[in-house]
């Protein structure tokens, strides 16, 4: 069937509308969870779990979206995806206590999985081949600005709103999808490929379930001190092995072996492992940041994370019109440079660092993500026949969803561990006979000798220890993002790129062009 240049504008204003709201809502709540957490009755490790259950559950449901489109076609799959994701959404701005909002969170993750995978797949399905690298860099643009915007548009809405309406706003936005998806986006056959393989999903499932379990109880529980994060621990380890073997040796597993044949595609979701976690990770870390060690209002702390969205924008307009003039290779690693840099400056933050160092390092890391982002997805799908597609575009997005939610735990992990051992490791040079707490302002304010004193003495020394503990996440990320930089040299370059490997194969769901 073909698909009228009309038609294909419209369809792709649509699925990049289910694109931006399922990444949206990735970050989109983060600035609001202060605001949540008194609200419904919260601890502070409990309140993350409104943006790990939703991750999680969007990483586990991701994989078996090839499966389903091929049992139930296409649109009318994307239809049920995104009712599900709206009303979902609707339900959590309803939520009375932490259980419920955790519950419609999950529900929001499930129905929202498919979004992503479908919306890569319909554009790169309707698109002439030689503008495919163009393709990719708008619904990169979805893909990476969603997060990035996430927490201005939340901290807009939670500071004129309510927290509430981070998201209410997905209501519209769902039904304005809705419509357009099944007015313009043409239906594809169907015919199951055999049974679903219950058992591989159901370990993956249960193991990336407990893996992030484990993740985020374990500061709590005392790590491996607790039964329960061991328990966790062996659960995770069982059912990924159990995953694998399943996935090399069963007759057919629901995700096709042929995928990890393929070097660019296995390098490729490595890599977006990794920027997932340089993603959200970094925001997990600067939204508190701005809050909490610099002070700032919700709106304002929205309004200094904005620019990355900017520099990402830039870069994937950039990235478009060269992805098919420059070898790809060259772009990721360029990418990865400017994101390393910002990194690194940001590792000498302090709560004093100025707005205009927040946003310069800010847009300097939305800049490289985003030359790493459009050139990766190209490359990472350039050598895969098309019938591979939409269940690559599933595990891609699983390891995406997957690097964002353990980075996320992680950090987190590492500042307060590294809080405590800064804490101890400086209050071991504050004694009462130092000079500095016996002469002059600091004798009368910080004096260790009074009540007020130590109070006073203790928060700056609590301040001073989160500050360094936030560097030293920065310094991580940083060195994560040199290590990788060699792997680049691991991808193969697909004569003709992606146009090319497009025309290896043309299954019934792909829609053909004019």
């Amino acid at each position: 069937m073909a698909v009228a240049v009309a038609n294909r504008r419209a369809i792709t204003f649509c699925v990049m509308f289910a694109a931006i709201m399922q990444a949206l809502d990735t970050t989109i709540a983060n600035v609001a969870l202060p605001y949540m957490q008194g609200s419904l009755s919260a601890s502070q490790d409990q309140i993350n779990w409104v943006l790990t259950s939703y991750i999680v559950a969007a990483a586990i449901m991701t994989p078996p979206t090839g499966w389903l489109v091929a049992r139930f076609g296409r649109t009318r799959f994307f239809l049920v995806a995104i009712t599900g994701f709206t009303i979902a959404s609707a339900l959590c701005g309803f939520a009375g206590s932490l259980e419920q909002m955790v519950v419609f969170r999950l529900l929001q993750g499930v129905f929202g999985a498919s979004l992503m995978p479908l919306s890569q797949a319909v554009l790169l399905d309707i698109n002439p081949r030689e503008k495919q690298g163009s393709a990719m860099a708008i619904w990169g643009v979805g893909v990476m600005v969603g997060p990035i915007l996430g927490p201005t548009l939340g901290g807009w809405l939670t500071e004129n709103f309510d927290w509430r309406f981070v998201f209410f706003i997905n209501i519209p936005i769902g039904i304005v999808t809705l419509i357009g998806i099944a007015t313009f986006l043409p239906e594809t056959s169907r015919g199951a490929r055999g049974r679903f393989d219950w058992f591989g999903f159901g370990s993956l499932s249960i193991g990336i379930g407990a893996l992030q379990l484990m993740l985020d109880r374990g500061q709590q529980r005392d790590w491996f001190g607790s039964t329960e994060i061991i328990i966790e621990a062996v659960i995770a380890v069982a059912g990924l092995y159990l995953f694998l073997v399943q996935l090399f040796t069963a007759e057919k597993p629901f995700v096709s072996p042929r995928l990890f044949k393929d070097r660019n595609f296995v390098i490729g979701t490595v890599f977006i492992f990794i920027v997932g976690i340089m993603l959200l990770a970094t925001l997990a870390l600067l939204t508190p940041y701005l809050q909490i060690m610099m002070g700032y209002p919700v709106v304002d702390a929205g309004m200094l994370l904005a620019p990355r969205g900017g520099g990402t924008m830039v870069a994937m307009l950039l990235a478009g019109q060269l992805i098919n003039r420059v070898d790809t290779r060259y772009l990721i690693l360029g990418g990865l440079t400017i994101a390393a840099h910002a990194l690194w400056r940001m590792t000498g933050f302090t709560p004093d660092v100025s707005a205009a160092t927040i946003i310069g390092t800010g847009f300097e890391q939305g800049l490289g993500l985003g030359l790493v982002f459009v050139p990766l997805s190209t490359i990472t799908f350039s050598t895969l026949t098309t019938d591979l597609r939409v269940e690559a575009a599933g595990i891609y997005a699983l390891f995406r969803n997957t690097g964002s939610s353990i980075g996320i735990s992680v950090v987190m992990t590492l500042l307060q561990n590294n809080a405590q051992v800064n804490h101890a490791e400086i209050v071991e040079h504050v004694t009462p006979f130092r000079r500095m707490f016996q002469t002059g302002p600091a004798a009368q304010i910080l004096n260790p000798l009074t009540l007020p004193g130590r109070a006073a003495l203790d928060g700056v020394v609590t301040g001073q220890s989160m500050t360094i503990a936030y560097m030293d996440n920065f310094k991580l990320m940083f060195m994560i993002s040199l290590a990788v930089m060699p792997f680049v040299l691991l991808f193969r370059r697909a004569s003709g790129g992606l146009a090319a490997a497009t025309a290896k194969s043309a299954p019934e769901h792909v829609v053909a062009m004019e």
